[in-house]
């Protein structure tokens, strides 16, 4: 099948429900041998995260994660693009601020992927941040976050102890030795 056969024209659609962090979608397309297809979509923002570490640690977060019924996941920093007109890279430096009360000096894009590309639109913008200092902000008043110093030299338990994407996009970038020349 070509490219050209894999072409689709939107249809229009309706929104089945609109909440605060998503919205569900029932969308139309046409393809160019004119079969009709429905699809649900996630509509979502989109996120960041942020692989952070010093010369000795990374800084990972445990949190809970309702949805997947786990009180004690593990991730690296992030959140949501839910404040109007802000850049992916202000809403790491908020996101780092906040959920581990750091700064970075040095900032790099990693990676920008789509999460659940079947049946969401979300895009989520990984950064690497390093040089760290202190810098405090107020967090959310309703995040239940526990920092986690997780040693540098044990990446690889790291990458065993997490079952998150955008986690293990800048774990496995990081043990790559890409984030070497930091």
């Amino acid at each position: 099948m070509s490219a050209a056969d894999r072409r689709f024209q939107p249809l229009g659609g309706r929104t089945v429900y609109e909440g605060k962090i998503v919205s569900l979608h029932v969308e139309r397309f046409r393809f160019p041998d004119g079969e009709e297809v429905e699809r649900e979509i996630v509509r979502h923002q989109g996120a960041v995260g942020v692989l952070a570490h010093d010369d000795h640690d990374l800084y990972l977060v445990r949190q809970p994660r309702e949805a997947i019924g786990d009180p004690d996941f593990l991730e690296i920093p992030a959140g949501r693009l839910d404040v109007e007109g802000e850049e992916p890279i202000e809403a790491a430096r908020r996101e780092l601020a906040e959920e581990i009360g750091k700064a970075a000096d040095t900032w790099e894009a990693l990676a920008e992927f789509v999460s659940s590309v079947g049946v969401m639109d979300e895009t989520v913008h990984v950064f690497h941040a390093t040089g760290l200092r202190d810098e405090q902000a107020e967090a959310d008043h309703n995040e239940r976050i526990e920092i986690v110093r997780w040693p540098l030299d044990d990446l690889d338990g790291a990458i065993a102890a997490t079952r998150d994407a955008k986690t293990l996009v800048a774990l496995l970038w990081l043990a790559s030795g890409r984030g070497a020349r930091q």
